[in-house]
């Protein structure tokens, strides 16, 4: 897997949920803290958006807003207006909206859409975006977003055969869409992007993050990783490290547990299997390294996560 799919594949947990929303103004929602991510799309008419931190944002006709840390925020009619609190389900999924019947049309039409996340191990790329992440709909731009937006309203608009999976499968698709979307406007918008959009669009540091995600059991050495973009062993490793973070193999091993983590989680390997595919021929090395990350041994971990 690419980094971007690996990032969100490390967090993600549970299904996603997203509804639509036609309200009527003078409206107000509130959403309350949680460890989710949640996404706006303004279908038709305008919103703001008011943020746990900084200043409430205008959307528009064909905006999109994603806010990944799950500090709370509201969404009204105007800046000004005092929202009601939604509270969503156990499992994220979003309250029935009030019947239709009898009402105007609606002045704003929204898509709303939450996921919920592991923040145990939280990607950096994730936990290094901005507090609201603001794609303006702009003529031509983010194509395949557009799109998904547009596949995901009408499978909303009503209830139709095998729905269910296809929204589960659109909001996969949505989040990876906003994520590209988000890299591709620091990468081009202001020509000098930060953080990991930085690393994305360095090319040597790309090279090597590709490497490790591909093949987290190989045996990388600083060496080895800084030749992938064609840098010597000193250049690369300062080059990493002021754009990811960390060192190289800091990161190697943090990715390693982390991939060791979701195995363990999720499948039933044998741990000396689970210790292999991530770089480590010693079942009792492998415990060791998990230990000193996690706190805990990896058969007590795999007990306590199922």
């Amino acid at each position: 897997m690419d980094v971007l799919s690996d990032a969100v594949a490390t967090m993600r947990t549970g299904r996603p949920h997203s509804s639509r929303r036609d309200k009527h103004a003078p409206w107000g929602m509130r959403f309350e803290a949680s460890d989710g991510a949640g996404f706006h799309v303004v279908l038709r008419g305008s919103a703001w958006l008011i943020p746990a931190k900084g200043e409430p944002v205008a959307l528009a006709p064909g905006d999109v807003a994603f806010l990944a840390h799950g500090r709370g925020h509201a969404l009204a009619s105007g800046p000004d207006v005092e929202p009601d609190v939604v509270r969503l389900g156990p499992d994220g999924r979003w309250p029935e909206p009030p019947s239709p019947e009898g009402q105007s049309a609606p002045d704003t039409v929204m898509l709303c859409g939450a996921y919920l996340l592991d923040r145990s191990r939280a990607h950096p790329l994730l936990t290094g975006l901005p507090e609201v992440v603001h794609l303006p709909a702009r003529v031509g731009a983010h194509r395949s977003l557009r799109a998904a937006v547009e596949l995901l309203g009408a499978e909303l608009e009503g209830s139709r055969p095998g729905a269910d999976t296809v929204v589960t499968s659109l909001l996969d698709t949505l989040l990876i869409y906003i994520l590209r979307a988000w890299w591709q406007d620091e990468r081009h918008g202001s020509g000098h992007p930060t953080g990991w959009a930085a690393a994305l669009a360095d090319p040597a540091v790309a090279a090597a993050l590709r490497a490790i995600h591909g093949d987290p059991a190989h045996l990388w050495t600083v060496e080895e990783l800084g030749a992938r973009g064609g840098l010597s062993r000193a250049a690369f490793a300062r080059r990493f490290a002021a754009l990811v973070g960390e060192p190289p193999l800091a990161y190697l091993t943090w990715w390693r547990m982390t991939t060791a983590g979701r195995l363990l989680r999720t499948d039933d390997l044998p741990l000396r299997q689970v210790a292999r595919r991530t770089g480590y021929t010693s079942e009792f090395a492998f415990a060791k390294a998990f230990k000193r990350e996690y706190g805990v041994a990896p058969g007590q971990y795999r007990r306590r996560a199922s």
